[in-house]
């Protein structure tokens, strides 16, 4: 069961990403603050339930949430700043997004950096544990997605619309096959025999 709430604030921002792990494609991020009755019965962290019930729960969130904001983090700068600084750089961008300043900030996971002199916590699994992170999370996975499936239409051999740009065998396959393209992480080790690679 999810909590509603872990500062005691009415206006905390649950915070999350999504594209991390992939060889393509942008880190999207998400902030969310939801209203204190909030509920729905199949919210849950993105990865535990299906691609209907995210699509479903996108409008549902986005139409009961206080406020909401999405970021994109492009490959290009995945690559520049690391990823892990790119996901940080999404959430920032995410909680800019909104439209009332959150009092407190909850993120997903273990690293995040000061946000303005807003309190934060990080919270292991917090997509599984609370709801605003779970609604950010969800956010973030089907934008995402639905990025990946329209750039899919471009390079339809890396089937990133099943994908998403994740190391699948066939994704990698595909590399190996057709070369990297624009939406390519370079810095990422886009196959298991390079050890560098030529672009």
């Amino acid at each position: 069961m999810l909590q509603g709430n872990f500062s005691g604030f009415s206006l905390e921002v649950g915070t999350d990403e999504a594209g991390r792990g992939c060889l393509a494609g942008p880190v999207v991020a998400a902030a969310v603050i939801l209203p204190k009755n909030f509920s729905h019965p199949f919210l849950n962290d993105s990865k535990q339930i299906s691609e209907k019930k995210r699509d479903e729960l996108r409008p549902f969130i986005e139409n009961h949430a206080l406020t909401f904001g999405v970021s994109f983090v492009w490959q290009q700068e995945v690559d520049d700043i690391n990823v892990l600084q790119a996901s940080i750089t999404g959430m920032h961008r995410a909680i800019d997004a909104l439209k009332i300043t959150p009092e407190f900030i909850i993120v997903d996971g273990n690293k995040f950096r000061n946000y303005k002199k807003i309190p934060h916590k990080t919270i292991v699994k917090g997509d599984a544990k609370f709801q605003s992170i779970a609604a950010a999370s969800v956010l973030a996975k089907t934008y995402r997605d639905e990025y990946m499936a329209k750039i899919h239409q471009e390079y339809p051999m890396y089937n990133w619309q099943k994908n998403k740009g994740y190391p699948t065998k066939a994704h990698r396959n595909a590399i190996r096959e057709f070369g990297a393209t624009k939406y390519h992480r370079k810095t990422f080790k886009l196959l298991p025999e390079q050890l560098k690679l030529k672009l």
